[in-house]
Parts: structure tokens; C-alpha cells; sequence
């Protein structure tokens, strides 16, 4: 199976040039903590509600400031044609809930999470895949 069958393709996108509010807006209407950041089609960053608490609020940037001053410039991917189970296994060794996907000429097309993968494996493998992302004391890493 392909990252591609099972990714969410439906994304919510934002620019660098977006403020800090329209991202907060948007993750608060979707309810979600992660928007990738684009310009041009192209993945440049992503920016999550603590980038916004820890890079922004609490540096004392305001509302209006852009996201591409608190996003998170370098941003791990996969592409949608790689395997299934490799991504699963790659996304525990980099403790991430979820990871952009990209098409091979580097083109955002969806986002995978470790449910879109859960559903798809209905229980084969998943619950290891889980484990793996599990950090010490029962945490979990987030994108």
C-alpha cells in the first residue's frame, strides 16, 4: 500500500506571509495544531500552536506577525508513492504524529497521520507502529 491511499488530501494551507492570527483562526476553526506553510505550492515550513505559544506569544510578538517568523522552516515529509510500512516505521524513528506528503517534483499533496495509517491497517501492524512513536514516560511526539 502507498502513502498516497490512504493520506488526507484535504489540507488547510497557509503562506509566510499570513499572521499569527489568521494561522490561529484557521487551527481553531479545523480543529487542529499544524498548518504547513507554503509559497507556491511549495513546502516551505510548518507551523504549529506552539510555534505560535513558545516562538510568538511568548516573545512577545503580536497578532500581526507573519508566520514565516515562528514557523518551523525545517520539516521532515514523505512522498506519495513510498511505502506504506516504510513511512510508519520512519515516523517512529522520528517520534512525528504526522508528516506532509509531498509528489516527487516536491509538490505539497496531503498530510498522513498515524490514524489515516491506523484505519488502513485496521490492527496490522499499527499498534507496534504506535509504540514506536511512544516517547519515555508515555508521551507522544507531535509534528
Amino acid at each position: 500500500m502507498k502513502v498516497r491511499d490512504v493520506m488526507s488530501p484535504e489540507v488547510q494551507l497557509c503562506t509566510p506571509d499570513d499572521t499569527l492570527k489568521d494561522a490561529a483562526e484557521a487551527m481553531a476553526a479545523l480543529a487542529v495544531g499544524l498548518l504547513p506553510v507554503t509559497d507556491n505550492k511549495c513546502l516551505v515550513g510548518m507551523i504549529s500552536d506552539r510555534d505560535i505559544a513558545v516562538r510568538g506569544v511568548a516573545l512577545g510578538r503580536g497578532p500581526d506577525s507573519r508566520v514565516g517568523d515562528v514557523m518551523t522552516a525545517e520539516v521532515k515529509y514523505c512522498y506519495d508513492d513510498q511505502d506504506l510500512h516504510e513511512i510508519t516505521a520512519n515516523m517512529g524513528d522520528i517520534q512525528v504524529r504526522r508528516l506532509p506528503v509531498l509528489s516527487r517534483d516536491k509538490r505539497l499533496v496531503g498530510i498522513i497521520a498515524l490514524g489515516d495509517i491506523a484505519q488502513a491497517q485496521a490492527g496490522n501492524g499499527t499498534g507496534e507502529a504506535l509504540s514506536q512513536i511512544s516517547r519515555p514516560g508515555g508521551q507522544h511526539a507531535q509534528l
